[in-house]
């Protein structure tokens, strides 16, 4: 049945009620009691060919109590009940279905956002072209007011971009240059001429709809127990309903047994609350894949956290270049040119650098490999190339001297992270490399300590000194320092073998294998690889470590609103049914308390569209624990 149909005919049964009603008063029974007959037919079709539909299923649904009740009323002639029943149970699925619709309101919002053209520049002219033909590479220009149609790179002009869609956060974020814009953003005001890097259903507004999708469809374990419990319900019923009747011989009681016995509330109660809340947290920047991560990420006790690029910036400098035996120019882009395939983040920080010493990249590495944690090894113009920690030049038999070991450490301490060159096994220089702590980590870990959390811990394959210095700054609890991946998820192993309830927040693809194996993988969206925003169960998207708290409590108001919609769902079938078994409640009245309970259940999720996280924060300063560290 379509939804235009259902409303129909909610309308059409009402107004038929309506009529027998009046016919009462007028005295006119006879057509009274047609009137209602006719009401039960209309409204009571769908849920028979519903009952039906379940029996040739071998299900037992909610939709058969409701039609054996109402035939039963029909056969002793009590049409009042009958046509009173099958509307308001009519009338509390439209309002159910209603509500499921508006809290994925989200979801349709963004699909309407979605951009459908855009503008590009092809052969020196401006042409309007729909977003499927936009290749990557092309240049997209836009101006005030348009949509962003791709992910990619501003190469000229300025902007104030509305990103709501992909953070959350309505202020306009300013792009010039060199910075990345997103899909489904709008630009408030400016002139912007972007280069496509992706495009179409790889977007991170493609991902973002087609993540909340899946999401809405993924149930709880809590929902999956109570459509197993409906099944077992039902059966269970129809043989109390047997009982009663065998009991008290009184076939009214018997009937109403059965329809207040319908547990709609209880049923609806779990996936109502988990579509508003996968809802709100979609709207406003944390995609929670699903009912089950829900309920996980509301009883997690351990975060753990990547370090570079989730609690720093993720955009390290060049700070420093130690030439050994060659001019530092030559060394930077020797580095450079060995680091033109890599995809670390220090990689593509060396490359950049060199760019911006106006430094011409013209040899492609050969025979590049990575050694993963430890860094790489290249051939750049017939020279090896080795360029990573110490362990990888000392796996390479590459000798650090005592002075040249003095000055990294000392560069280590500062908090930059030292990286060894070498070529043909000669050590010749160290580039250090030091990325920013974000501005908002630090009221994040005391956050999350507030709402209960009870450990914070780093991992990283950085240095002990630079990860010592940055745990002390952010008041972790312990820090890892200088670990390879299988580190990292053997450290995951440990803490879920200890009983704790473990989170990884990470952003690169060594963080994935972690993620993946944490009872909840938490993955920075705009910042992050798709091989992280794939593995993980939530992912924050505009590259918001703040919402990492946000997403927590929501959790934690989603589950509490099930569960008060349970408890006040089971609670009232029980109130109710004691009353039938005391001859205190009725078939009619009966069902317009039940019914009412269900509008209930469905206000009460409708609070967590609305839900904003409570500010935890307060003045207090905390002082950081001494922060433990521990090498692999």
């Amino acid at each position: 049945m379509r939804k235009l149909e259902k409303i129909h005919i909610v309308l059409i049964s009402g107004a038929l009620l309506a009529i027998a009603f009046i016919l009462h008063f007028l005295g006119l029974e006879f057509w009274k009691d047609a009137a209602l007959i006719i009401t039960t037919a209309v409204a009571g079709y769908s849920i028979a060919k519903k009952a039906l539909q379940s029996l040739r299923m071998k299900a037992f649904s909610i939709e058969l109590l409701v039609t054996i009740a109402v035939a039963g009323a029909l056969i002793i002639g009590e049409y009042v009940e009958s046509a009173a029943v099958t509307f308001l149970f009519l009338f509390g699925a439209y309002l159910e279905a209603r509500t499921l619709e508006k809290t994925r309101s989200s979801l349709k919002t963004l699909i309407d956002m979605a951009p459908q053209k855009a503008t590009i520049l092809k052969n020196g002219e401006r042409v309007v072209v729909p977003v499927d033909d936009i290749n990557i590479g092309d240049r997209v220009i836009i101006q005030s007011g348009e949509n962003v149609a791709v992910d990619g790179t501003v190469i000229s002009g300025q902007a104030f971009i509305n990103e709501a869609t992909i953070t959350g956060e309505s202020v306009p974020a300013s792009k010039n240059e060199g910075d990345q814009v997103y899909s489904g953003t709008i630009i408030d005001h400016g002139y912007v001429e972007v280069t496509a890097e992706k495009v179409g259903d790889d977007t991170a507004f493609a991902k973002i709809i087609e993540l909340v999708e899946e999401a809405q469809e993924a149930k709880a374990k809590t929902q999956k127990f109570l459509e197993r419990f409906a099944n077992v319900y039902t059966p269970g019923i129809l043989v109390l309903s047997v009982i009663v009747f065998l009991i008290t011989r009184d076939i009214e009681m018997t009937l109403t047994f059965l329809v207040i016995a319908c547990p709609g509330a209880l049923v609806i109660s779990a996936p109502v609350s988990l579509v508003a809340g996968i809802g709100n947290g979609a709207r406003n920047g944390a995609l929670i894949k699903g009912g089950e991560v829900m309920e996980n990420l509301a009883k997690i006790d351990v975060l753990v956290f990547d370090k570079t690029g989730t609690l720093t910036k993720g955009k390290p400098e060049v700070t420093n270049i130690k030439a050994i035996g060659i001019d530092e120019q030559a060394l930077l882009k020797l580095a450079a040119e060995a680091e033109l395939v890599s995809e670390h983040h220090l990689g593509r920080t060396i490359v950049k650098a060199a760019k911006q010493y106006g430094i011409v990249l013209t040899n492609e590495p050969k025979d590049s490999h990575v050694e993963k944690g430890h860094g790489l090894f290249a051939t750049v113009n017939q020279k090896q190339v080795l360029i990573g920690n110490r362990k990888l030049m000392t796996a390479h038999q590459v000798t650090i001297t005592e002075k040249i070991e003095a000055y990294a450490v000392g560069e280590e301490q500062g908090g930059s992270t030292a990286v060894f060159v070498s070529v043909d096994g000669e050590l010749v220089g160290v580039i250090s490399i030091a990325d920013k702590i974000r501005e908002e980590a630090t009221q994040t870990i005391r956050m999350l300590k507030r709402l209960g959390v009870k450990q914070t811990v780093m991992l990283t394959g950085d240095n002990k000194y630079t990860a010592k210095k940055v745990a002390t700054q952010l008041g972790m609890d312990q820090v890892f320092a200088e670990m390879l991946p299988e580190d990292k998820v053997n450290h995951i192993k440990r803490l879920k073998n200890e009983g704790f309830r473990v989170a990884m927040i990470g952003d690169g693809i060594n963080d994935a294998p972690a993620i993946a194996l944490a009872d909840v993988g938490i993955a920075m969206g705009a910042a992050g690889t798709d091989a992280a925003m794939e593995t993980a169960d939530v992912v924050l998207m505009g590259d918001k470590i703040q919402k990492i708290p946000y997403a927590y409590t929501l959790a934690r108001a989603t589950v509490n609103n099930m569960k008060q919609n349970m408890f006040f769902a089971v609670g009232t079938v029980a109130f109710l049914l004691a009353g039938v078994l005391l001859g205190k409640v009725f078939l009619a009245s009966g069902m317009l308390i039940h019914e009412a309970s269900v509008l209930l259940v469905i206000l009460n999720a409708i609070r967590l569209v609305r839900y904003k996280q409570t500010n935890h924060t307060s003045n207090q300063n905390i002082s950081p624990k001494d922060t433990d560290i521990i090498l692999s």
